[in-house]
């Protein structure tokens, strides 16, 4: 298996998201910049590049007129 690497924002962003959802915390943008100590603003790129990568997947809001924003999601890693 090829090794990814990640910069220290996505490697922060991404334990973030996985930390999370072992938590049965939804993964919104404020939830991720609030546990991994990043604005919102600074989030955007890592959240980009670990989608890019398959590390993050993005899903909407599953509930029509119940728009909290996107999730984003930790792909398993093998």
């Amino acid at each position: 298996m090829q090794e990814v690497r990640l910069s220290e924002d996505e490697a922060r962003v991404y334990d973030a998201v996985a930390a999370l959802e072992a938590r049965g915390q939804v993964p919104y943008p404020d939830m991720i910049a609030q546990e991994c100590g990043l604005t919102e603003e600074q989030l955007q790129t890592p959240l980009h590049l670990l989608t890019e990568k398959n590390l993050l997947h993005r899903e909407d809001s599953p509930m029509a007129g119940l728009d909290f924003g996107p999730r984003f999601c930790a792909q398993q890693l093998a």
